[in-house]
């Protein structure tokens, strides 16, 4: 199935690494995780690959990020959600939008996911991380 992957070891933040606002909001979530609780991995990695196979997400074509944390897997609106409430304030205060029902946020960041190229751009190789933030890279 591919390298074992240490999911207790702290949330991890699958990502699409050619995508612009995917590679800005991974590099907003290293910049503002104070208590660097999370870990990364493009989609395009071995490690990003796995996780999206194992939860029933094509590589190639996705649709969501997803945060695994330990057991649990988050996708859409819920895993932005679960990040912003999780790099403590100011941006925690950004959970308010979890009082909005699922039904109505994930419709919204489906279509921005599906034309995330179209809108935001996409990059010719995956973004990669500071020297400094290498380790936090699956």
């Amino acid at each position: 199935m591919g390298q074992a992957i240490d999911k207790a070891a702290g949330p991890i933040i699958v990502f699409d690494g050619v995508c612009v606002l995917c590679s800005a909001n991974a590099q907003f979530v290293l910049r503002h995780d104070r208590r660097k609780l999370f870990r990364l991995a493009a989609m395009q990695s071995p490690a990003g690959e796995q996780l999206y196979r194992e939860n029933g997400i094509d590589p190639a074509d996705p649709e969501t990020l997803i945060v695994v944390d330990g057991d649990r897997v988050l996708n859409n609106s819920a895993a932005i959600l679960f990040i912003w409430r999780n790099l403590g304030w100011p941006w925690r205060a950004a959970a308010v939008f979890s009082f909005v029902p699922g039904v109505l946020r994930d419709p919204i960041y489906r279509w921005i996911a599906r034309n995330r190229y179209r809108l935001f751009g996409q990059r010719q190789s995956c973004w990669l991380p500071d020297p400094k933030d290498a380790h936090r890279l699956l």
